[in-house]
């Protein structure tokens, strides 16, 4: 089994997609997490392809959040959408992504995912607060490749 497919478990992964459920039901936001194995690319750069591939930046109020993991490479990335990063300040996502990283240090996985994407939902509501026609225009399951 690639590193990718060991990185969490089943049971892990329906713990996140769950919490990306709750994350979002205080957010029109929309929250995706990828994992990949291995890119040659700059994290950063390889995210902002993963988040246009997974169509992020097509929501209505562009707020797309994604959560990207290289596993082997052990990097680790949070993306907003233009949306977000129009109205929250520069350092908006640095707390979030301590969250997660002191997890990861700790081989704690799914509670670093779980408790960033909770984390980011809280966040995300003060500028993007769900309203009742709101839908869900992403996905929730976890893309890998």
């Amino acid at each position: 089994m690639s590193q990718t497919e060991d990185f969490l478990t089943p049971e892990d992964e329906q713990a996140i997609v769950r919490a990306i459920a709750e994350a979002e039901r205080n957010t029109s936001g929309e929250i995706r997490v990828h994992l990949e194995e291995h890119t040659e690319k700059p994290p950063f750069e390889r995210a902002k392809e993963v988040f246009l591939s997974l169509k992020m930046h097509e929501t209505e109020k562009r707020n797309g959040v994604l959560f990207y993991v290289g596993v082997a490479d052990h990097s680790f990335v949070i993306l907003g959408d233009e949306g977000i990063n129009q109205v929250v300040e520069a350092d908006f996502w640095e707390c979030t992504k301590d969250i997660v990283i002191e997890n990861f240090k700790n081989k704690a996985y799914k509670k670093g995912l779980v408790e960033g994407i909770l984390r980011a939902g809280e966040r995300l509501k003060t500028y993007f607060p769900f309203h009742h026609e709101d839908t869900n225009e992403l996905s929730n399951e976890i893309s890998k490749s």
